[in-house]
């Protein structure tokens, strides 16, 4: 379907792609992933010949049409329905045709070809595509202009489904997305039609939609079957066999070079001596497998731990003026509680957000934080926020004013700045590492408590990853809202759900929400016969019955995620604990790891305890 054939492009001095050749056959479904930098979204230009290669050629079959969501956001008065139908050419071209047409041939082939493409059926599809895509009944006959930025970019992802190319490109598309909406994609994009070929760094979404994984490194292209679990396993194989070779061929290097240095020098030995150095010349240099960089994210803990709750909110309200978004908030927020945020967009996360952070105030009721706690706020919309013509060492020397240079320079380090980006206009950085120094700023002063609105947006895989494990050896609490459900699965034990004005424990995982979601924006279609009075009431005591043993499964189920935390920590103190060094090297950090042990398993050993009294209660009901 699409073939690169031997691409070359430079961008500056930077050679991007280096002779680079894929096939990508018909049908599939890839994956182009990569670090970030590497010139993915450049390939994407490449291919829709907004740019030039230097060499080489980019070929597919002629009719074939080729779509992207378009970077200008539609924002004219049209309505959002119409808008998305306007993408479909050929189906506008034939309707407005039929309007004048008077051959009686000629009407007939518009007329079977308008069958042939479902015209009448398009509206419906249409629509059905931007309530997936989040967007109410009412919304799609609103005009565009109506709508934030955000939302038309859905408009306009959504007008590149309607149309389904035979070759759709996709960059980052979840970016767009809150997490429902993002479910909404996935389960869309499995079914598409035809060839697809999408950039994105979230490890899940390309295990669901990709059956093909093109790996853009160090300027070449590599097409692997499967999606990303299936190219990181084959990499890793790869990576193994190609160290095995490089060993094996550095023994037999070192072999005949010892032969050559013992033997050079005899004449009875200097014709063999003579051989081996024509054999070592052909077997040329050792030859390693290209690994990626190791990606690293610190985050420093709270000096001084806070007694829970660090917040709590007892009959809470809040909003914007005369308007009220969430009401009776009764919430409480631990000192090393990892709660992620549902809810589609719109719904108030980000309020809810900033009532915790202290940035919006609570027009009623009670909310509680804890003396001297430290909150940081990370929020994709403050990357455009930050100084262009500063650099990480300027931004880092405003955080610690008295500090000498030295220390401000170590400090930049520590974020992943080092000598040769720490004077880097940040105009010149990349989305990722603008997303690093941001968060690095941002937990700066080792916070009590970090909210994180979709963080991951800019970073590639790895630093996701970095992410994550960051995340795990922080001591501090976490809030995070993230349409990256394996940040989510990864990082959180628990999930609140906003939605209604209200905001309530979602006590389930993210695949049962994902269902409900799916099946929330699927037509309702019409319901069978009147469900039997008999079936009614068994349904009704059946219900009686959840509702009553919910707050035991509730408590059950924080026992089980309070025991696993409890159980990690004290694996990582008995690891640390088991090195005899440290009670030779660091004798107080050792003592106090003990003390820290033993308070541990005390926890432990109550927490097993109060879940075997409510195991047994429920077991009774």
């Amino acid at each position: 379907m699409l073939s690169l054939t031997a691409l070359t492009y430079r961008l500056g001095n930077r050679l991007l792609l280096d002779q680079a050749t894929a096939q990508v056959p018909g049908g599939a479904r890839v994956g182009l992933i990569g670090r970030n930098g590497c010139g993915k979204s450049t390939l994407f230009r490449l291919i829709l010949g907004e740019i030039a290669l230097e060499s080489g050629t980019i070929s597919m079959p002629r009719q074939a049409i080729l779509s992207h969501v378009a970077q200008e956001a539609p924002g004219g008065p049209e309505t959002l329905l119409d808008t998305v139908l306007a993408a479909d050419r050929e189906r506008l071209a034939l309707l407005a045709e039929a309007e004048t047409a008077i051959d009686p041939a000629r009407i007939a082939d518009i007329q079977l070809r308008l069958a042939d493409i479902g015209a009448e059926a398009a509206p419906a599809r249409a629509a059905a595509i931007l309530s997936g895509l989040g967007f109410s009944a009412s919304d799609i006959h609103r005009p565009c202009s109506e709508f934030s930025g955000g939302w038309r970019m859905r408009v306009a992802l959504a007008a590149v489904l309607f149309r389904e190319p035979d070759l759709l490109l996709l960059d980052e598309p979840t970016n767009y997305l809150d997490i429902e909406g993002a479910f909404w994609l996935t389960e869309h994009l499995k079914r598409y039609p035809h060839t697809l070929l999408v950039i994105s760094h979230d490890r899940d979404f390309l295990d669901e939609v990709s059956d093909h994984t093109l790996h853009m490194d160090r300027g070449k292209l590599t097409l692997y079957r499967g999606g990303y679990s299936s190219f990181a396993r084959q990499r890793a194989e790869k990576a193994m066999l190609a160290e095995k070779a490089a060993d094996k061929l550095a023994a037999e290097r070192a072999h005949l070079q010892a032969f050559i240095d013992r033997f050079k020098a005899k004449a009875s030995k200097a014709k063999q001596a003579q051989s081996r150095v024509k054999r070592l010349e052909k077997l040329g240099p050792v030859a390693t497998f290209a690994r990626e960089e190791a990606a690293e994210i610190r985050l420093p803990d709270p000096e001084k731990p806070l007694q829970p709750p660090i917040i709590s909110m007892e009959a809470a309200s809040t909003g914007y003026g005369e308007r009220t978004v969430l009401s009776g908030l009764t919430l409480s927020i631990s000192d090393d509680d990892r709660i992620g945020l549902l809810g589609q967009n719109g719904n108030g996360k980000s309020t809810l957000v900033k009532l915790i952070a202290g940035r919006i105030e609570a027009k009623s009721g009670e909310v509680t934080r804890a003396r001297g706690m430290n909150i940081a706020y990370f929020a994709q919309h403050q990357l455009d926020e930050l100084d262009s013509d500063a650099t990480p060492a300027l931004m880092v020397r405003r955080k610690m004013p008295q500090a000498g240079e030295a220390i401000v320079r170590s400090a930049a380090a520590r974020l992943g700045f080092g000598a040769e980006k720490a004077d880097t206009p940040i105009s010149q950085l990349s989305g990722g590492e603008k997303a690093r120094l941001l968060l690095g700023l941002a937990a700066f002063e080792g916070p009590h408590l970090l909210i994180l609105d979709e963080p991951t947006n800019h970073l590639d895989i790895p630093m996701r990853d970095a992410l994550v494990e960051a995340l795990a050896g922080y001591k501090g609490a976490v809030i995070i809202v993230s349409h990256d459900r394996a940040l989510l699965d990864a990082a959180c034990d628990r999930l609140w759900l906003v939605a209604d004005g209200r905001v309530k424990p979602f006590n389930d995982d993210l695949d049962a929400y994902a269902r409900q979601v799916l099946e929330a924006r699927k037509d309702s279609g019409k319901r069978g016969s009147e469900t039997p009075s008999s079936l009614r009431e068994e349904r009704r005591a059946a219900a009686e019955k959840r509702q009553h043993l919910k707050p035991l499964r509730e408590k059950a189920k924080l026992l089980e995620q309070q025991m696993e935390k409890l159980t990690a920590l004290l694996a990582r103190a008995d690891e640390a604990l088991a090195n005899p060094g440290i009670f030779r090297d660091q004798p107080a950090k050792a003592s106090q790891l003990a003390k820290d042990r033993s308070t541990l398993a005390e926890k432990l050993a109550q927490a097993e305890e109060e879940w075997l009294v409510v195991m047994g209660e429920l077991e009774e009901t």
